[in-house]
């Protein structure tokens, strides 16, 4: 090596909207001593997955150090900890697709001149946004250009704001809690030897917001739809910014907020070109009604009942923080009252017309029907094991299982995809229905239905491509409630 050899840092990532899917890699080259941004890669590579994208991230990271000095010594830092034990040789590369990158991509230096560190996702900003720029520009049917990047922009952004919130954390005399690993990781860890899934979607809708409390169930208004504690699991998110999107800053305002939301809901879906844009469910659950506060099952085969004067103030507190979006082009609602009644007061905000689908009213809970989970467990215990042990129990008195309810609303959510392609929609439902959209579309098991929080007037959001595929935008949100 000559005295005139430069040290660089290579910060690297990739992703696979799919896993595998349409996929991306972004590289930055920076100046161990300065940090200048030296050089920046990106490509859109088609359908591959997201460790294959990783590691051609790191291999156009490499070879762009090698050209800016073939002498130079380089750390490269990367969030996948699948590709940094396999480069430092801890691990074993099993993969056939990812052996002959991994080899090349140790040919680009002369052994010991690379060093490898693993780094959370937070710290790989700009390599992170340079592959969602690149995967972005694929789904128009472009490459990336680096004359239209603005990866080291937003990313610069995106640490002043975070630099700012632990400021003010510490002033109020709270102590920043130690970042954990992100999803991308534990999914590395666990795929040593192959594909780990895609490290985490990005957030197309608005900000996601779980619940506080963990339910054993969320059917109807029972206990398990709020804070009860059968389950006692909390959901945790891993959550990674992407196709199009700075988070917003700390000093956004809400309305500002709701307009980029809206825009990046209304804007093409992460699949090639052709397939156009999603068709876009909003999910919303309607208001209380007085069985919500007294956690009582509350299905389609009980009272019916209408709002609570507290539902009504929720279902227009949700009509405005829609209306400000801007984004909804239909309403869809169940039969039910309590459903109807949300979808007309943001229908009238919003100037539409609300259309009633059958598909989307509730579970029939059969006897159980506005009794409480601890009534129901005192009354029919042998009933109620089988009904949280299988999707194909059915309520005592026979009412409609989870799996009949799945059927239902598979069958209604092919109707609706088809009727609204492209389109942004409102859909009024319920607990069991709206659970039930997002375990489809993510493809879990009917178990899952029991570790979801879904709060009276809150919106989630499911977006559904032309190819089949879907992708869950937001979960359980109730900022506008607050």
């Amino acid at each position: 090596m000559t005295g005139s050899a430069r040290e660089f840092v290579v910060e690297a990532d990739g992703g696979s909207r799919g896993n595998p899917g349409p996929a991306g890699y972004g590289a930055v080259v920076l100046d161990a001593a300065t940090g200048e941004t030296l050089v920046e890669a990106a490509e859109y590579l088609g359908v591959v997955t997201n460790n294959v994208a990783e590691y051609r991230g790191l291999l156009a990271g490499l070879r762009a150090a090698a050209e800016l000095d073939p002498d130079a010594t380089v750390h490269v830092r990367m969030d996948s900890k699948l590709v940094v034990e396999q480069m430092s040789g801890r691990w074993k590369i099993k993969h056939p697709d990812m052996k002959p990158l991994a080899a090349e991509a140790a040919r680009v230096f002369p052994p010991g001149r690379v060093t490898y560190e693993w780094i959370p996702r937070a710290d790989n900003k700009h390599a992170d946004r340079l592959a969602n720029e690149a995967m972005d520009a694929g789904a128009r049917g472009e490459q990336w250009s680096p004359s239209t990047s603005t990866a080291e922009l937003d990313a610069a952004t995106d640490r002043a704001a975070s630099a700012g919130r632990t400021a003010g954390s510490r002033r109020s005399g709270d102590r920043p809690a130690a970042a954990p690993a992100g999803a991308g990781e534990a999914a590395d860890v666990a795929a040593a030897g192959g594909d780990a899934p895609s490290a985490g979607e990005p957030l197309p809708w608005t900000t996601t917001r779980t619940g506080a409390g963990s339910a054993a169930y969320g059917g109807g208004e029972a206990a398990v739809s709020g804070g009860g504690a059968i389950a006692g699991e909390r959901v945790g998110r891993a959550a990674r910014t992407g196709a199009g999107g700075t988070a917003p800053g700390a000093a956004e305002a809400p309305a500002a907020a709701d307009v980029r939301a809206a825009k990046v809901v209304a804007s093409p879906g992460w699949g090639p070109p052709d397939m156009g844009a999603p068709a876009t469910f909003v999910l919303l659950r309607h208001g209380e009604t007085p069985l919500t506060p007294q956690k009582r099952f509350s299905g389609s085969g009980g009272s019916d009942p209408s709002l609570s004067p507290v539902g009504r103030e929720q279902a227009e507190r949700v009509a405005e923080s829609l209306a400000r979006r801007g984004t909804i082009e239909a309403i869809v609602a169940s039969p039910l009252a309590r459903t109807r009644e949300t979808a007309c007061i943001v229908a009238a905000r919003l100037n539409l017309a609300v259309t009633v689908e059958e598909g989307l009213r509730e579970t029939d809970f059969g006897a159980w029907e506005g009794l409480t989970f601890g009534e129901v467990r005192d009354r029919h215990p042998a009933d109620l094991d089988a009904w949280l042990a299988s999707p194909d129990a059915e309520p005592t008195g026979g009412g409609e299982s989870f799996a009949a309810t799945a059927t239902r609303i598979a069958a209604t959510r092919d109707k609706l995809v088809a009727a609204y392609a492209g389109r942004t929609v409102l859909l009024v439902s319920h607990v069991t229905p709206i659970k039930t959209f997002l375990r489809l579309a993510l493809g879990a098991p009917p178990e899952s239905l029991f570790r979801m929080e879904l709060s009276a007037a809150s919106l989630s959001a499911v977006a559904y491509y032309a190819d089949g595929g879907a992708s869950v935008r937001l979960f359980n949100e109730t900022s506008h409630l607050r």
